[in-house]
């Protein structure tokens, strides 16, 4: 369970790292499964936005009881999965993702989300960990963002430069195993991946069953990534 402390440093710095290590048998099983689905879908070996709906067998461990119960500190006991995420940041070419709010992409209402980042590999500043803007969660707005057209983003849709502070910016230092939960306005990116080794990290996005899900968005207008179903999973 979360502490008060922890619960309070969520509220105020938009992130918390709890006291948490995923078991080293469901990370080997969450590797053999993301190794399978890259040699299948060979595109999506930086990022794959909805990993569910090409491998639903993720879920195990997107329910894990002690992550929900993370969760349900932060949302509430009604709350539902609709999303889980994988951001594989290969060795020496992995992309770089830009400065953003998820809430630019989701199309959730009210926008409330808590996002729970699972470190597969040591996340570290050499192999682009993610990078947290403290508090900037806290106005409860989505800020100004431009398309950023670059290759090598895993997004793209950037936030304009005025809109952050960058001398507030925190790197997210995880061991294997480790994760950290973080709000949906949460200011947030992560630099390129030119080191030797990979930076994988598997995401597990959640909502409170007060806010309704979109089902026609489609992930980076493909079609294939279009959100059918979500999993209440403590109702």
């Amino acid at each position: 369970m979360l502490t008060k402390e922890q619960i309070k440093q969520y509220q105020e710095d938009g992130f918390v790292i709890p006291d948490f290590k995923m078991s080293d048998n469901d990370l080997l099983e969450i590797e053999e499964k993301h190794n399978q689905l890259i040699n299948k879908f060979p595109e999506y070996k930086n990022y794959c936005p909805a990993v569910l709906l090409k491998d639903e067998s993720f879920l195990k461990y997107c329910l894990n009881d002690e992550i929900l119960d993370f969760v349900k500190q932060l949302l509430g006991s009604k709350f539902a999965l609709w999303n889980s995420s994988f951001f594989a940041k290969p060795a020496h070419n992995g992309f770089e993702t830009p400065w953003h709010q998820d809430g630019q992409y989701w199309p959730i209402n009210p926008l409330v989300t808590c996002t729970v980042w699972l470190a597969i590999d040591d996340a570290t500043e050499e192999n682009g960990c993610l990078r947290f803007i403290k508090g900037s969660h806290k106005d409860k707005k989505l800020k100004d963002h431009s398309r950023n057209n670059k290759e090598n983003l895993t997004l793209h849709q950037e936030l304009n430069k005025n809109e952050y502070d960058i001398s507030k910016s925190v790197n997210l230092l995880l061991k294997r195993g480790q994760i950290s939960l973080h709000d949906v306005y949460m200011v947030h990116g992560s630099k390129e991946n030119n080191s030797p080794n990979s930076r994988r990290a598997m995401t597990m996005r959640f909502m409170p069953l007060s806010s309704k899900f979109d089902h026609e968005f489609i992930f980076d207008s493909k079609p294939s990534f279009k959100i059918d179903k979500i999993y209440p999973v403590k109702n």
